[in-house]
């Protein structure tokens, strides 16, 4: 039976970006997306119902992602859902849904303050993480021969 796990998001990062690096050397970047959903409501006032999700990004995706993104910024992301469960140090059982960042893009102006320590721009094409960390576990994705 063929599966789907496709995320398309736009939304702003509620928090700065947390760059680390695997034991392996490869770096990972996680941040949230905020998402506003607005709506009228039944008595004819706009409402708006927030989803915040977690992304996480590897390689040079990441390193990318650190270098330009601040809290506030809006951003573009596509990825797939992943399922991340473990045990707490008490025993109890945690599970959390992120997504794993695929491709990105820089959304809105540069003098909107995207822009590194140093002053300099993000690329305004999409950046993908094609041959990164992140590709590595898909066993039937066509780029890998």
């Amino acid at each position: 039976m063929a599966t789907v796990n496709k995320v398309m998001l736009l939304g702003n990062l509620t928090r700065d970006p947390q760059l680390s690096y695997l034991p392996s050397g490869t770096a990972v970047v996680e941040f949230g997306l905020a998402i506003n959903h607005k709506y009228k409501g039944q008595d004819g006032s706009i409402k708006e119902d927030p989803c915040f999700v977690d992304c996480q990004a590897y390689g040079k995706s990441a390193e990318t992602l650190n270098k330009y993104c601040r809290k506030g910024n809006t951003l573009f992301v596509e990825g797939r859902l992943k399922f991340d469960s473990w045990t707490k140090q008490d025993g109890s059982k945690v599970s959390k849904l992120r997504v794993n960042v695929e491709n990105f893009q820089f959304m809105g102006t540069p003098n909107k303050g995207q822009t590194d320590r140093n002053g300099d721009v993000p690329p305004e094409e999409p950046v993908t993480s094609s041959g990164d960390y992140a590709n590595e576990d898909i066993p039937f994705d066509s780029t890998h021969k």
